[in-house]
């Protein structure tokens, strides 16, 4: 790990208020660049933890440290300007189905726009060349003007990854983001996610169910059980005894 990493939990703990815990003690820092997959079974707390790091739910209690501020702290614009600098790609896609893929992926601009500007869709010339660009850079220039509902799921979360990337963010989440692919689709996703976040330095944090893709495409796996961390190391140092730790 870097001497400076890019992002730093610290003593993390979420409870919900039916008293599930949901995270217990969680500690792990991030390099800039890093692709980090974190595995688990369901309900383990993996879900959870990217929303709390991005704020879509509220921590308990801890730290989340990101170009030195603790993101816990933030509120109004301070929060949403942070936010920016997060991408998100979802399992759902959460694509605008009637809409065109360019435009689906403009909207990675809007937290850089004004509030009307952004209701109008009033985008420029500049960020519908960068739209362009980065669905060319995940294979996709040739369905800007398609609907997205005209696109398979594979191509719908290609579309999904390349908003994010139109944030320009300097960490990108991804919550189950091949959950509901076959293989093939998946492989695609995440041959791009991870070539793009090389390229760009951008930390990669990937929720997924699938080990053999985590061991494949991660420097880092981290094991998530019952809310707390059970693995944290190389895909090449995971072992049959670690999975059994954490799926059982």
């Amino acid at each position: 790990m870097d001497e400076h990493p890019h992002l730093v939990v610290k003593q993390l703990y979420k409870t919900y208020k039916d008293g599930t815990k949901a995270l217990q003690d969680i500690n792990l820092s991030f390099a800039k660049g890093e692709v980090v997959s974190i595995i688990g079974p369901s309900g383990a707390g993996k879900s959870t933890l990217i929303r709390c790091i991005n704020r879509l739910v509220e921590p308990t209690s801890g730290a989340i440290e990101f170009e030195n501020t603790d993101i816990v702290r933030l509120r109004g614009k301070k929060l949403r300007n942070i936010r920016r600098k997060i991408g998100m790609v979802f399992q759902s896609h959460n694509l605008i189905k009637r809409m065109q893929t360019i435009q689906n992926v403009l909207h990675g601009r809007l937290g850089y726009m004004g509030d009307l500007r952004g209701c109008l869709g009033m985008f420029g010339k500049n960020d519908v060349e960068m739209a362009l660009n980065i669905l060319d850079r995940v294979g996709l220039k040739d369905q800007a003007y398609k609907r997205a509902d005209e696109l398979s799921g594979g191509q719908q979360q290609r579309v999904g990854l390349a908003r994010a990337i139109c944030q320009k963010p300097s960490i990108i989440m991804a919550d189950e983001p091949i959950a509901s692919l076959d293989p093939a689709a998946s492989r695609s996703v995440m041959d791009y996610l991870r070539k793009i976040c090389k390229e760009d330095g951008i930390t990669a944090i990937v929720n997924l169910h699938q080990v053999d893709f985590a061991i494949e495409y991660s420097d880092r796996i981290v094991g998530v059980k019952a809310g707390q961390i059970v693995f944290n190391g190389h895909p090449g140092d995971l072992t049959e005894s670690d999975t059994k730790v954490i799926y059982h």
